[in-house]
């Protein structure tokens, strides 16, 4: 889905950070059929229940997403070597949202002060996916997303991962034989090159509510208001050996779609340079089950723009984070859990020059801890717990109506219970709760205009279709 982009600001920029409350936070959706149609194989190899991924799955995706059961259109030179290889199907599929959004108090109106907007909204669609999933030629495989928001009302090109890998095996004399993928990623959102669901691109709710306020800021490498999805590109390199150990360097630099061009100073959130992203981990499989553990990271610097120029200092922004995920998929019973910590360190010198904050030294700290269960993959359900902690800074957490922070807080803590039922395959019914104990830094007048953290709790109902 798209996502806004955080725009450090004081609290006389309340427009902007609106929009970033209330731009789509849904996390994008990858269980695509065309994926299916390629492979011969059902949704169930390569997903758990859509779009979490089994083992199968994220072999499938670090193999650059080109395994294919179907007839090729090939072609070949003179000298035999091979020029194209084509699955006879096109690798096409759409994905369908539709939902409704209830919060335990209305929001208030956006034009006239003192009122409130509509209680419960109805979004026909809140999206709609046009995907390009599969292979596109041998080692080179992609995963393209086209997005109509129906809360923007415009398109644009959602997650996009392109990909190509190469297998290699070596050793063997002794008896002990060794395989080794190496591959290379084309992307626009950090993470989204991943394969297990513990990093945010990935990561739980894998679907939520559009409109419903949200937290205002995250780490650079989140998925939040503060990220880079879909406003930057990426290269990098992988490698995956012996099904254990994955290694990661992913190098991103601002790709900001819209606007003025070349980027100037209308834009916001542009990174200077390049921005580095690094990822290591390590899966354990046995029987029916497998454990991830791993690292990530990013350093980024920064200009804020917002109507600042583009030269001169930067703020810096230095990411780190931790993530484990288990998971059994038994016959009838299905059983994952995934937690995961991001520790960001701000230097906001080219903010704190332009007015935008406070403090020279901030930083965010978030927790994410989720608990899956399906009974044949058919019907089941989530519990989760988020939160954010971070500096206080009376610029950048101004205090304002329903988007600002009383005690100029970014804290926010909440859980999430959610019950799916899927009667196909590729078809879900989602009811979500979410429930706030603490929003922008208080439970109770947290934006000091009266309203309550609990006032934002959200309930959600959501059909989704993927063919």
């Amino acid at each position: 889905m798209i996502r806004c982009r955080r725009v450090e600001m004081p609290g006389g920029r309340l427009g902007l950070l609106a929009l970033a409350l209330f731009c789509a936070t849904v996390t994008p959706s990858w269980a695509v059929p065309s994926f299916a149609r390629q492979t011969g194989m059902a949704c169930a190899a390569c997903h758990t229940v859509f779009p979490e991924l089994t083992p199968f799955g994220r072999e499938f995706k670090l193999n650059g997403y080109v395994l294919d059961n179907i007839k090729q259109v090939t072609g070949i030179d003179t000298t035999n070597h091979q020029t194209l290889a084509l699955n006879s199907i096109p690798p096409v599929s759409l994905m369908v949202q539709i939902s409704y959004t209830h919060t335990s108090k209305a929001l208030p109106d956006s034009a006239i002060t003192g009122a409130l907007a509509k209680d419960g909204e109805l979004n026909f669609p809140q999206q709609v996916s046009f995907f390009y999933a599969g292979k596109i030629a041998d080692g080179l495989g992609a995963f393209v997303q086209l997005t109509y928001d129906g809360v923007e009302d415009h398109f644009g090109l959602d997650n996009t991962d392109i990909r190509y890998a190469h297998h290699l095996s070596f050793g063997g004399n002794d008896g002990n034989s060794h395989s080794l993928i190496v591959g290379v990623t084309l992307n626009n959102n950090p993470t989204v090159q991943d394969v297990w669901n513990t990093t945010p691109a990935w990561g739980f709710p894998y679907s939520n509510s559009s409109t419903a306020p949200g937290s205002s800021t995250s780490a650079k490498v989140d998925s939040g208001a503060g990220g880079f999805g879909q406003s930057v590109g990426g290269l990098g390199v992988y490698a995956w050996f012996d099904d254990h150990f994955y290694a990661e360097i992913t190098d991103y630099t601002s790709a900001i779609p819209g606007g003025a061009h070349p980027l100037d100073s209308t834009q916001a959130n542009v990174v200077q340079g390049a921005a580095p992203y690094w990822r290591l981990a390590y899966e354990q499989r046995w029987d029916r089950n497998s454990l991830e553990v791993g690292v990530f990271g990013l350093d980024a610097s920064v200009h804020p723009g917002n109507g600042t120029a583009l030269a001169g200092v930067t703020d810096k922004f230095r990411d780190a984070a931790a993530d484990i995920q288990y998971q059994f998929i038994g016959e009838d019973h299905l059983f994952t859990a995934l937690a995961t910590y991001i520790s960001e360190h701000q230097t906001l010198n080219a903010s704190v020059l332009d007015g935008f904050a406070a403090n020279a030294d901030n930083n965010l700290k978030t927790l994410k801890l989720t608990g899956e269960y399906y009974y044949q993959r058919r019907i089941g359900g989530s519990i989760g717990y988020f939160s954010t902690t971070g500096s206080t800074d009376a610029l950048l957490y101004a205090v304002a109506p329903l988007t600002g922070s009383a005690n100029n807080s970014p804290d926010t803590n909440g859980y999430i219970l959610e019950v799916n039922y899927l009667p196909w395959l590729n078809t879900k019914l989602q009811a979500q709760y979410v429930g706030y104990q603490k929003f922008n830094g208080q439970s109770t007048n947290y934006d000091g205009s009266g309203r309550n953290a609990s006032n934002n709790n959200t309930a959600y109902l959501l059909v989704w279709l993927n063919f």
